[in-house]
């Protein structure tokens, strides 16, 4: 009777253990050990996973990407299941700075998309895995390792924590039909305002979109440098973008109901586009007119442009919790996504519009014929033209700054 008991025992013992070692022995994998581990040991031990992806929702075409494409080449390629969760930002740091109080060793989130203050407020909190970029093989190979919008995100030092997911660059959407003469400048748009009173404007900050026109204002009258290393303090800031906020000033007569209120959302200004009441709109989204084309939301002639010095681009990045319970599925998943094939599935319009954030010198002439062959479509600009006009974004720190001095200059003057 004893060594039946023992044996049952035993056997439990064995079953449990043999569940343990399940999920591709993530269980048993530390933090420390697997940073150390070759990349073959590593997909091994992802093999058969499951990942837990927590990002932005609001898009269902990114999230149809997300959900088909990318999570059906992951269970084809490495057998991981991939679960999607829609989450705001502010909410997934949350819940990691809950569970970094209650020191909660295996928390429930092995990625997140994350970019700009997040991933400045996530860092400095040590809510994050890292370096981790160094580990994949598809970022060593394919990406420019040295350039600036890999090594900075909103101007904080990224330093291996989170790696390139894709990109986007502000540009500015107008129909073929309505508008003769796109301006290239500052001045040229003050001028259209002008001879076209009311049928122009942009959202008031802090609308993420608007605040970007802003910012893309004060670049094409003062330049960028000077603010990329730029002190923090209101009156340095103040000073710097003066000459802007008198341009703005002097364009708020002419806008949309004479400035005298703003669209409050990027939506509310693709609407009034839509509908003729102004000549154009914008988008951080570089295939937003394709897109909005595609759904019959805008007229087959809305094309985009951007100014002659250039526009803003930030890139959107990939990072992993500090608790991550499956890091292993989480580098094999990052590194899949800077893949070739994936990177140019992205960029493809009808499945999400992404741009790359592969460098094509590292492309080999076959590589770069999967995005070359890709149909932007009508109205979009190629990747070649926003590249050549791509500005860095401004510092996280200044932007909540000059969105503050705006609210304080513009809707009150002359009110």
């Amino acid at each position: 009777m004893v060594k039946k008991l023992f044996l049952m025992l035993l056997i439990l013992v064995l079953a449990l253990n043999f569940a343990a070692c399940g999920q591709g022995d993530v269980a048993n994998v530390k933090e420390e050990d697997i940073l150390s581990k070759d990349w073959e040991e590593i997909l091994e031990v992802a093999r058969g996973t499951e990942v837990n992806f927590y990002g932005w929702g609001g898009s269902q075409r990114v999230n149809n990407w997300v959900d088909t494409y990318l999570a059906g080449r992951l269970k084809e390629e490495y057998d991981i299941t991939l679960n999607r969760v829609g989450m705001d930002i502010d909410s997934i740091l949350n819940i990691l700075l809950n569970e970094k109080q209650m020191n909660v060793e295996e928390g429930t989130i092995d990625i997140v998309w994350i970019n700009g203050e997040n991933f400045f407020t996530a860092k400095t909190n040590d809510l994050l895995f890292g370096p981790f970029t160094h580990k994949l093989p598809n970022f060593n190979k394919y990406v420019d390792k040295d350039c600036v919008e890999v090594n900075y995100d909103f101007g904080f030092p990224v330093d291996g924590y989170e790696a390139p997911y894709g990109k986007a660059q502000f540009v500015l959407v107008y129909d073929k039909t309505r508008l003769d003469k796109i301006p290239r400048n500052y001045k040229e748009l003050l001028e259209i305002a002008k001879n076209n009173p009311g049928k122009f404007t942009y959202p008031a900050p802090p609308d993420f979109t608007g605040s970007a026109f802003v910012r893309n204002i004060i670049y094409d009258i003062v330049g960028y440098e000077q603010f990329l290393d730029m002190e923090p303090k209101k009156e340095t800031v103040e000073k710097a973008i003066r000459p802007a906020i008198e341009y703005l000033k002097e364009l708020k007569p002419y806008l949309w109901k004479e400035g005298k209120t703003y669209p409050a959302t990027i939506a509310q200004l693709d609407n009034m586009f839509a509908d003729n009441e102004v000549l154009m709109t914008m988008s951080y989204n570089p295939n937003h007119a394709v897109n909005k084309k595609k759904t019959g939301e805008f007229p087959e002639t809305a094309s985009t442009f951007v100014f002659d010095k250039g526009t803003i681009g930030n890139t959107h990045f990939l990072a992993i919790p500090y608790n991550a319970p499956n890091k292993a599925g989480a580098l094999t998943v990052i590194n899949f996504i800077l893949s070739v094939e994936a990177q140019a599935s992205k960029y493809d319009p009808q499945n999400w519009g992404d741009l790359p954030v592969l460098d094509n010198d590292k492309l080999n002439d076959e590589e770069r014929e999967m995005f070359e062959k890709i149909d932007i479509g009508e109205g979009a600009l190629p990747q070649n033209v926003l590249l050549e006009h791509r500005l860095p974004e401004m510092p996280a720190n200044l932007i909540p700054i000059i969105e503050e001095i705006w609210m304080e200059n513009i809707p009150v003057e002359g009110e």
